[in-house]
């Protein structure tokens, strides 16, 4: 089973782009923090398709938190001098807002609602 779990921020602000076909990517980079007494951070590479990657990009920029679901992803190519090369990231699967530090929760833009969203005054309206 491939799954990774990730809780982190974000180095840098993501990027987005379109492949030929259009279909849009975003790469970036997540600061994982290491468990234990000797610490350190790993700096994780990321990839997001489609409505994913949009979504990343509008609500995400440098140092925000996030939580990331996904799979690890190990390619190996090689390089414009023939030698072999492997590149390893995270196909992001899954991603969600994080208040991992509640002082700065005012950094993280609230989604914004749908346009036919409509508040209810209580539970008996709900239609469910």
């Amino acid at each position: 089973m491939n799954i990774v779990h990730l809780s982190g921020r974000l180095t840098a602000d993501p990027v987005l782009r379109k492949t030929a076909e259009g279909i849009s990517v975003s790469t970036f980079t997540v600061a994982v923090d290491r468990a234990g007494k000797s610490g350190g951070t790993d700096f994780i590479p990321c990839t997001a398709w489609r409505e994913r990657a949009e979504s990343i990009v509008r609500y995400f920029v440098k140092g925000s938190p996030i939580l990331i679901t996904g799979s690890l992803r190990v390619e190996s190519y090689k390089d414009k001098y023939g030698n072999n090369r492997t590149r390893t990231d995270v196909n992001v699967g899954q991603w969600e807002f994080t208040l991992s530090d509640p002082t700065r929760s005012a950094s993280i833009p609230a989604p914004p609602l749908a346009d036919d969203f409509q508040e209810t005054d209580g539970l008996d309206d709900l239609p469910f």
